[in-house]
């Protein structure tokens, strides 16, 4: 039987110490020279343990302070769903409020941003034509659980009270709401879900190990004319998140 790798031999040491409470969520572990010093290995070696573990939710890194025993942390349920889209306020705040978490959100739009190519097919125009760029942080409890990418076409919205998502009087009421103030109805949309690892800046913004595996979401809303009206890039944290599909089903 081949033996263990040195990196797994050390987290299976490092989780052991923490199932007996050697360590305690919140506790500061020694640093990786003294770890290694204590297990026989190089620094290297405890490095790759711990981003493991991190991966994992069972350590916690904080820039400048060191590695730490994660805080228990339930996952939080994120449901996709045509029944989202509320009449009034915020999807994403009625998800969370349905699982018991505050939901806010931070953001940053840039007006006027040429489309890059795949994001110019998505939406159906050429690339380099104009689009309306939302970058959102998604919260619960204060805690970062989602990133989105947000186009919109520019010309769709321009010159309406709908071309900052998060200004105006419909500020942050959601994509189907927003362009129903403007006429226009948004009949579906297509998500496609893959996994893969967090971007550097990925997992800087959501608290994770670089490389920890995370959920693209590649979701797209069309109008009732088959138009596409918005696409955007989801990313959620697997350790963090779990995504649920409500499927509706129709009666005759």
């Amino acid at each position: 039987m081949p033996e263990q790798p040195p990196y797994l031999r050390i987290a299976d040491e490092l989780r052991q110490r923490i199932a007996e409470h050697v360590w305690e969520p919140g506790d500061r572990l020694p640093s990786r020279a003294q770890i290694g010093q204590e297990c026989g290995v190089g620094e290297n070696v405890v490095r790759r343990a711990q981003e493991l573990l991190i991966s994992q939710g069972v350590l916690e890194g904080r820039a400048g302070s060191g590695t730490y025993v994660a805080e228990p942390r339930q996952r939080v349920r994120v449901v996709r769903s045509s029944a989202r889209e509320q009449p009034e306020g915020s999807p994403f705040r009625a998800d969370m409020k349905a699982v018991g978490r505050q939901g806010d959100w931070e953001s940053r739009t840039d007006a006027k941003v040429p489309a890059p190519a795949e994001i110019a097919a998505r939406l159906g125009i050429a690339e380099g034509e104009l689009c309306v760029r939302t970058a959102y942080e998604f919260l619960a409890d204060g805690r970062p659980v989602q990133l989105s990418t947000s186009w919109e076409p520019y010309d769709l919205t321009a010159g309406s009270l709908v071309v900052l998502p998060e200004g105006g009087p419909h500020a942050g009421a959601g994509v189907v709401n927003r362009m129903a103030a403007i006429g226009i109805t948004v009949s579906h949309a297509v998500e496609q879900p893959e996994p893969r690892q967090a971007t550097a800046e990925e997992a800087s913004l959501l608290g994770i190990q670089k490389a920890a595996l995370v959920t693209h979401i590649r979701r797209t809303y069309y109008s009732d004319q088959g138009r596409p009206v918005e696409t955007a890039d989801i990313v959620v944290p697997a350790a963090h998140c779990e995504i649920v599909y409500e499927i509706p089903i129709s009666r005759a």
